[in-house]
């Protein structure tokens, strides 16, 4: 089979170079256009060079329609404004979307899901392998554990990040209110300050902490009566998150259309 052809949005960025690497590690994948922001300086440089490494004479543009010409696939960890622009080429062009994107409303989602009878998309709040797999742990222990186990996500990030909770730990919560049998929305507890009274029973706490450079550290707590089970994972460097996405990437190439998560990636659908 022919190698796929991708475009990396944002790929000025940390996360967007980082993709730009591990494509031109990866076998059966090749990097056919980078996507910048209009008025960027860093259009008509080269995305290799950028990203450390040989030129390759792929130039930073700010025109997707252009570029997804020749292409098979968007990689896009950009933001929500950027993302839902590229939505429509994307799905026009019958590109495979890898969303990893956080920070979207509900309006946000509601486009995206809008193409999906057309177009292939994976959209992840995490594209971590691991991350992943815990989501589907933390899902199987919110369905075993009944409301005496108090749950309670706390994440941390680099103090640069935007949003909180982070698109993680809101898709750590909603695997937790899927195991529960609720909706996260009814039962999310997302700021605490003052004189808050006691803790509700059956809601899912969310704390968030931002400092230095943690490329993203996010924990589930069960607190039961005497008893305290803790799920953890702890990213080293965004290049996981890349690996991942450019995994989703190879896996949904050829996919029929339709909304795709890491789960369906993995084959954790079931759990």
């Amino acid at each position: 089979m022919a190698d796929m052809r991708l475009i990396v949005a944002g790929a000025g960025g940390r996360m967007g170079r980082a993709l730009t690497r591990v494509i031109a590690e990866t076998p059966g994948a090749v990097l056919t256009g980078a996507l910048e922001a209009p008025g960027s300086e860093l259009l008509g440089k080269d995305a290799s060079v950028l990203a450390g490494l040989p030129a390759n004479g792929v130039k930073l543009s700010a025109d997707l329609w252009t570029l997804s010409a020749n292409a098979d696939g968007i990689l896009d960890f950009t933001v929500p404004r950027a993302t839902i622009a590229n939505v429509a080429i994307a799905a026009e062009r019958g590109l495979v979307h890898v969303i990893g994107t956080t920070g979207l409303s509900s309006s946000d989602e509601a486009v995206i899901n809008s193409v999906t009878s057309r177009a292939v998309v994976v959209k992840s709040g995490n594209m971590s392998l691991g991350v992943n797999l815990l989501a589907a742990l933390v899902k199987r222990v919110a369905r075993s554990l009944d409301e005496s186990f108090d749950i309670e996500i706390l994440e941390m990030h680099h103090k640069g990040k935007i949003d909180a909770p982070s698109g993680t730990a809101l898709m750590l919560g909603e695997a937790a209110a899927a195991g529960r049998g609720i909706k996260l929305e009814d039962h999310a507890a997302r700021g605490r300050d003052g004189v808050t009274g006691a803790r509700r029973s059956g809601d899912i706490g969310f704390a968030s902490l931002r400092g230095g450079t943690a490329a993203g550290d996010h924990s589930v707590m069960f607190a039961g009566p005497f008893e305290r089970l803790t799920l953890s994972h702890h990213a080293e460097d965004r290049v996981l998150f890349a690996h991942g996405a450019l995994k989703a990437a190879l896996w949904a190439h050829g996919k029929k259309p339709g909304l795709y998560s890491m789960a369906d990636v993995l084959g954790l659908s079931d759990i």
